[in-house]
């Protein structure tokens, strides 16, 4: 090991505040030892279920574009309120908390995040943070839920079309998950997903603009629920293709995930993906705080008031020492 893959190493389990945290195994670092089985792949199988209700959602969505003409301004507000809370329950929730454990958070923000999460829709906390820690152990390989190497599509929302490999699935079932399962949060979120959802996807952007502005049902079931829900899913899944395919790689050349500032502004800061994927521990996800990364001041805001802290980041020193081991070379220092 060189020097500077020790002093990265020792980095990892470090918060902002300077204190080492305990050494533990960490179950979102790529595991180099994986070997995909030789021989030919299992055949895909298509979920038509999956398929039809995407189909109809996304119809929705286009409908529910139509429909802004004739929304209040209120609605359209609304609907972004709703956007920003659904994506901080993946992004701040989901992700960067319960997923990769790169800060602390307390009951009531954990709380908030569980709520916000239901609003995403996008299977509960629990599976999010199994899949993306397998995603990360695995990324790019057989074992990864979106595997990339697959194609734009299959990234994007096929993986979600088709049965999971088997290597998914094994693999899922061998990770590390004390931390998840001991979160009650996580658990009553898991117990009570399908009425959380129905109430926070879609119930409730829909009641609001109906009871406190008059706004028509039909335009708030279209616009604030389901077209927003649907911008949500796709501004997610950006990050596992786009982010995936196109942009440029200055912390580490040979893995495949990149810096697209497109994704980082759709997914409100996740689109620092080569950095993501190289520190996969940092709060942050980005070197550069909060510049385009509103989860990031988000999450600063909640240390501010007390609710969020142990945010964990990567040495200024770890990160130039990287960049000049396995960087392509196209930083840029802001």
């Amino acid at each position: 090991m060189t020097e500077a893959e020790a002093l990265e190493k020792k980095q990892q389990h470090k918060p902002s505040n300077g204190n080492v945290l305990p050494e533990a195994t960490r179950e979102d670092m790529f595991d180099h030892t994986y070997k995909e089985k030789e021989g030919p792949k299992p055949p895909t199988i298509i979920v038509w279920k999956n398929v039809a209700l995407m189909i109809v959602l996304h119809l929705g969505a286009l409908y529910g574009m139509c429909l802004i003409p004739s929304a209040a301004p209120l609605t359209l507000l609304w609907t972004f309120l709703c956007f920003l809370t659904s994506a901080l329950g993946v992004t701040a929730g989901a992700h960067r908390l319960w997923s990769h454990r790169s800060y602390k958070a307390t009951l009531p923000l954990k709380i908030f995040l569980g709520v916000a999460n239901s609003m995403a829709f996008q299977n509960d906390i629990f599976e999010w943070a199994r899949d993306h820690r397998v995603h990360h152990k695995y990324s790019e390989t057989d074992a990864d839920p979106h595997n990339a190497v697959r194609g734009f599509f299959f990234a994007h929302i096929g993986w979600l079309l088709v049965r999971k490999h088997p290597d998914v699935i094994e693999k899922g079932r061998k990770l590390e998950l004390s931390d998840l399962l001991a979160d009650k949060v996580v658990m009553f979120q898991r117990t009570y997903y399908k009425p959380s959802v129905l109430l926070m996807c879609f119930f409730i952007p829909m009641f609001v603009p109906w009871y406190f502005w008059g706004e028509t049902l039909w335009v708030a079931y279209f616009i604030p629920a389901v077209m927003r829900y649907t911008m949500v899913l796709n501004a997610t899944w950006l990050v596992n293709s786009a982010a995936h395919m196109w942009g440029n790689r200055p912390y580490d050349k040979n893995i495949n995930p990149r810096e697209n500032k497109f994704v980082t502004l759709s997914a409100i800061g996740e689109g620092y993906h080569n950095y993501h994927h190289t520190f996969p521990y940092d709060y942050a996800t980005s070197e550069f705080g909060c510049k385009l990364n509103l989860t990031t001041c988000f999450i600063d805001f909640m240390c501010f008031l007390g609710l969020a802290k142990d945010c964990k980041r990567v040495s200024r020193e770890v990160i130039m020492a990287r960049m000049q081991r396995t960087g392509d070379g196209s930083h840029r220092s802001g």
